[in-house]
């Protein structure tokens, strides 16, 4: 370990940034394939004397606020002191719940800005209404086109009204970027990103795909603040990810959405590559 990354305010351990070493057993091996860094962040614990940060950090990201926390300042900075030092072809991100969301958003940053590094993101959080944990598709369906239209009608009309003229799609510039998602359908924080990406694709499927790569980018929190002239950029709506389900039966939330479950030797995993279009 090189370093690690404190938060300013109960000064809680919350990241770090990792340097590969080969073994001296193998110091031959190739180090194709293999990040000769990693920064990682941390989820939530609850331990007493970083607990309220942790969850006053996980409303953030309710409200779309992670990225104005200091925090994400914190990690952003490193994120770039690194890339900047090494190169970002040298350089991985990987996070787990509330760390995978600090990691997302950095990747999401950098992206715009031409830059992509390999991102492993865990139980990232999606914030939305557990609609991947209806049993009947045909109303699981019929309830995601209908919030598709809705939000997608909604963006036009607060596109109209701030006079934004752009006719440039934002997703474009990010598509490039394909970070590894790993996500469990029994945890409800993050399962709905297997909806998010599954619907995209049956709406082109039946000839409506231009409504949901407009609704895709908004979240309807974020075209309220929107509306009241408040810009509010949903952090966990991305374009394009490579995402592993594990299918693997979890006996309760607390193992659905641990990080321990990656580690076991069997998982029953699912993966899609998901490119946006």
């Amino acid at each position: 370990m090189l370093d690690q990354l404190k938060d300013n305010v109960d000064s809680s351990i919350f990241g770090a940034i990792y340097k590969f070493k080969p073994p001296a057993s193998h110091s031959n091996l190739s180090t194709d394939g293999f990040p000769c860094y990693v920064i990682a962040f941390r989820g939530t614990v609850s331990k007493p004397d970083c607990r309220a940060r942790d969850f006053e950090l996980n409303f953030e990201i309710i409200r779309n606020g992670l990225r104005s926390t200091s925090r994400f300042e914190i990690a952003m900075q490193a994120v770039r002191n690194m890339v900047a030092s090494v190169g970002s072809s040298n350089v991985w991100l990987a996070g787990h719940s509330l760390g995978s969301a600090i990691a997302l958003l950095a990747g999401k940053t950098m992206a715009k800005e031409g830059i992509f590094l390999e991102s492993f993101l865990f139980n990232p959080p999606f914030p939305s209404a557990p609609i991947e944990s209806i049993k009947d598709k045909k109303v699981k369906h019929g309830i995601r086109i209908a919030g598709s239209v809705i939000t997608a009608g909604l963006a036009l009309a607060v596109k109209k009204n701030n006079h934004n003229n752009r006719s440039e799609d934002p997703f474009l510039a990010l598509s490039a970027w394909v970070p590894c998602l790993f996500v469990n359908k029994a945890d409800h924080i993050c399962s709905e990103y297997v909806g998010y990406f599954e619907h995209r694709k049956k709406m082109e499927e039946i000839g409506v795909g231009g409504i949901e790569r407009l609704a895709t980018q908004h979240s309807l929190g974020g075209l309220f603040m929107s509306a009241i002239g408040k810009e509010s950029e949903p952090i966990h709506l991305i374009p394009s990810a490579n995402l592993t389900v594990n299918l693997t039966p979890s006996p309760d939330f607390k193992q659905a959405h641990g990080i321990h479950q990656w580690w076991r030797p069997d998982p029953r995993l699912e993966s899609t590559l998901y490119k946006y279009k």
